[in-house]
């Protein structure tokens, strides 16, 4: 087990938010030897001791609820390196120490080549790993030109591409719910389940990140960052293990077979909007354009919704929708499977069987499972709901992740072929959104998103239109 880690970006709000709490989690959980050392690197020109000031304040406000013996321990063995990332100088005398080191860049995505050239040139021990936050890269070719650069500086054992939705109790009880459970795993394919939806829809508006925000959007930051993920565990088939090699191959796999969209399929298939000025709750929400920070030039999306389809023997006849949008009037962060209705029903007029729907919410964690019985009176039709809570996670999110790389786990990391393929798979919505084939459309902060379309709408009519228009003649013609 690795017991250096070394943290650039250290001042920032991933570390503040969620890397220091997951921190205080292990130590309190026994995780973290007496020899383990934090050291943080950031721009900021701060001693040692302004930095274990600023930790110790973060851990205060994000990480409360662990003892503060265990936050002290954190605080206490800190380091701190003024760096420049791009600079294999200042890495180096940050890696500076005996034994391997886990490098963890909370960085913004667009550093990540530079950095990891500084990685190659400062050199690092033998052994040693690095972390790398979604989303990987900001298209197929840059995602693979950033894996090229990392094969020259670890072997890819020792590359942690993290997604933290990974590590969430509800995200690997649909493992659980679907490998353990004999009543689920036959029925588990397309002659039982119409729909798949998968959604994480907030309320929560941009809160001051269009730094990043509007240049990547909702498509970018949610559904290749995330949700392709949970697609991948919902229709993977079962591995052999739960090791990093049998459950990365079974994922690459579900990827390998989702059906490039055509211009067509994008245009139908496919939806983008941005919010307008509303109301959530007690909050005045402004337009997303008037955003600090917001160029409306970019035309950034911040709700977006694909419809996949998976060209495989379990799945063909299957829809798989995802969905997520900011400023919503709920907060809604669910995998729902829908069954097929039932082929025929003997209660008479008395009422309509919905279909079951088993649902896996993300936050806050639970399942439930929608049903139809039998109500007051006879052959009437009626309702049910299952419930079930979770069990509270020994380790936050973020804590299981550090662990594993600690300890040299990559099964919840993103392998390098599985980064490319989920590029690969939204590149043709990219494509086609980059020429204004699909509308930008509006909702007002604090609805349920744009409203449903209908083929009589001009909207739909106008994505006909602007389909198939000819291309513009160059300038030069």
């Amino acid at each position: 087990m690795i017991d250096r880690l070394v943290v650039f970006g250290a001042t920032g709000d991933l570390t503040a938010r969620y890397l220091l709490p997951a921190l205080a989690a292990l130590q309190e959980a026994g995780h973290l030897g007496d020899g383990f050392q934090l050291t943080g690197a950031s721009r900021e020109d701060w001693s040692s001791a302004q930095f274990r000031e600023w930790m110790a304040a973060q851990l205060d406000r994000h990480g409360g609820t662990y003892p503060a013996g265990a936050r002290e321990a954190v605080v206490d063995g800190a380091r701190y390196v003024r760096a420049d990332v791009t600079s294999s100088a200042d890495i180096a005398a940050a890696v500076a120490g005996d034994g391997p080191v886990a490098v963890y860049l909370a960085l913004p995505p667009a550093l990540f080549p530079r950095a990891v050239t500084a990685l190659h040139e400062a050199g690092l021990p033998k052994g040693s790993r690095v972390v790398l936050e979604k989303p990987f890269g900001e298209d197929l070719a840059s995602a693979r030109e950033l894996n090229g650069l990392l094969a020259d500086l670890v072997p890819e054992q020792a590359v942690f591409r993290v997604d933290h939705f990974l590590a969430m109790t509800t995200v690997q009880n649909v493992l659980g719910s679907r490998l353990a459970n004999r009543v689920l795993e036959p029925i588990w394919n397309s002659t039982h389940i119409a729909e798949v939806e998968i959604t994480w829809d907030e309320t929560l508006a941009l809160e001051g990140r269009a730094g990043y925000y509007d240049h990547v959007g909702a498509l970018k930051d949610m559904i290749q960052n995330h949700l392709l993920q949970l697609l991948c565990l919902v229709a993977m088939e079962p591995p052999i293990t739960l090791g990093e090699r049998d459950l990365r191959d079974r994922k690459v796999d579900v990827l390998r077979s989702v059906r490039l969209l055509t211009e067509y399929d994008v245009v139908h298939r496919t939806r983008r909007a941005r919010y307008l000025a509303g109301r959530i709750g007690d909050r005045d929400i402004p337009a997303y354009v008037d955003e600090e920070g917001v160029s409306s030039e970019r035309r950034t999306e911040t709700f977006a919704e694909v419809e996949l389809e998976l060209d495989s023997w379990r799945w063909a006849g299957t829809t798989f929708r995802l969905r997520s949008g900011k400023a919503l009037n709920e907060d809604r962060k669910e995998v729902a499977v829908r069954f097929r209705a039932v082929p025929h029903l003997p209660f008479g007029p008395g009422g309509e069987a919905l279909p079951n729907v088993l649902r896996f919410q993300l936050e806050p964690e639970g399942l439930s499972l929608d049903l139809t019985g039998i109500g007051s009176q006879a052959h009437e039709l009626t309702p049910l709901s299952l419930t079930a809570g979770m069990e509270p996670p020994d380790l936050p999110a973020y804590g299981r992740l550090l662990l594993d790389v600690l300890q040299g786990d990559p099964a919840l990391s993103i392998r390098g072929d599985e980064a490319e393929e989920a590029w690969r798979v939204l590149e043709p919505v990219l494509d086609a959104w980059q020429k204004d084939l699909v509308p930008l459309e509006e909702y007002p902060a604090g609805s349920d998103g744009p409203p449903p379309p209908s083929p009589y709408e001009d909207g739909l009519q106008r994505r006909e239109d602007l389909l198939h228009e000819p291309a513009a003649p160059p300038d030069d013609v």
